[in-house]
């Protein structure tokens, strides 16, 4: 009798792979749902002014590259990436820590992802894209040797494996290192034709983009990165646009474990990957509920100038005003009281009470329950 042979372990050991398949019914609801949120999101944020448009997509931006970060373990300093950021998208932030090698390459790449969206991506780009997350001149933190910048990963397996030696657990392998290349050029012209698939949903797109790559796993190091910002490329494809209001990195962290969970159980599986899908939908959502919450909060404060501006407030009026709409609507703790109004605008007491008194009369801000120490005002939202 012949040995039997061994079942497939990976799901790029199956024979029909990489011709992955989901169940398009059972994501239906959700992909409706991600949908109508994305097209509100893109509608509100279309609304918004010039210099909140450009804060609101800096924040963003920022948020995915730390989080990215984060879900590998690696911390980056975020005034730093704030920084490099700014300069590249010509703001002026004051006061930002200096930039570095790794994070000038870091806003590099995602800038590119993002805003060169309409470029195809070749394994030119994608190599250059590896060189900016391990710059060679990055003196800030220790970097293994064995890390291949720019380049493909060596012949040695690639496991992601916990445990100790004796009893360790492999939670992933990649693909052996023979034929990588082919793998690889596979997977970029797929991603290059399919943006013009009529039948291929453009965020379903993203997702299976973004399990394709980690799964081939092609560089030592940088994978789960890198994968993160071919979904942010493939989704400001679908978007048609530069500018993000969301950070999807940020709900992946949130949910790391899940996150890592259900990469492991659909790489173990075969070629249908319905269950990746749907925990790629609900993390979209919740990201996309997140950033709808801050745009409608961004379009409440400019609701609130345009009520406030023309009311010949001064400076430090217009600075304590501001310090609590940053606050939002939950207002900072304690709420506003003359101590602190004296703290954030530098004055004294008197000129405190008397600011108060005027933004009262303004009805810039409204009074809280109770008087004399313990008065307390908040910010008088706009109905």
């Amino acid at each position: 009798m012949s040995p039997q042979k061994k079942p497939p372990e990976w799901i790029w050991q199956q024979s029909s792979w990489p011709n992955m398949h989901w169940d398009s019914h059972a994501l239906a609801a959700s992909l409706r749902e991600v949908t109508q949120l994305q097209g509100s999101l893109l509608g509100k944020a279309g609304v918004i002014a010039e210099e909140s448009s450009a804060k609101s997509n800096l924040d963003a931006l920022l948020q995915n590259i730390v989080q990215s970060s984060a879900i590998e373990g690696e911390v980056v300093n975020a005034e730093s990436v704030r920084s490099s950021l700014a300069k590249r998208l010509g703001l002026e932030e004051a006061g930002l820590s200096a930039e570095t090698e790794k994070t000038e390459g870091l806003a590099e790449l995602l800038l590119d992802a993002t805003q060169n969206y309409a470029a195809p991506l070749t394994l030119q780009r994608l190599l250059q894209w590896h060189c900016y997350l391990f710059p060679e001149k990055d003196e800030s933190e220790f970097k293994l040797e064995s890390v291949k910048v720019g380049q493909l990963r060596g012949d040695e397996p690639m496991q992601v494996v916990s445990g100790p030696h004796h009893k360790r657990t492999v939670h992933f392998q990649a693909p052996a290192r023979v034929g990588l290349e082919t793998q690889l050029n596979t997977f970029l012209t797929w991603l290059a034709e399919s943006e013009q698939d009529q039948s291929l949903d453009p965020i379903l797109r993203a997702a299976q983009a973004h399990f394709w790559f980690v799964t081939l796993h092609p560089f030592d190091d940088g994978n789960g990165r890198l994968a993160r910002a071919i979904s942010d490329y493939a989704l400001a494809q679908a978007e048609h646009q530069a500018i993000r209001f969301y950070a999807m990195a940020a709900s992946i962290m949130e949910n790391r474990n899940g996150y890592y969970a259900i990469l492991e159980a659909t790489q173990k599986g075969d070629c249908d990957i319905t269950a990746w899908m749907q925990w790629f939908l609900e993390t979209f959502k919740h990201t996309l509920q997140t950033a709808l919450t801050r745009i409608d909060f961004v379009l409440l404060k400019t609701r609130y100038w345009q009520t406030h501006a023309q009311k010949g407030l001064n400076p430090q009026q217009v600075k304590v005003l501001n310090r609590l709409l940053d606050a939002g609507p939950e207002g900072f703790e304690g709420k506003l009281n003359a101590k602190k109004y004296m703290g954030i605008a530098g004055v004294a007491k008197a000129t405190a009470t008397r600011h108060l008194q005027e933004l009262l009369e303004k009805k810039c801000i409204t009074k809280l329950d109770g008087g004399g120490r313990s008065t307390r005002y908040d910010i008088n939202w706009p109905k």
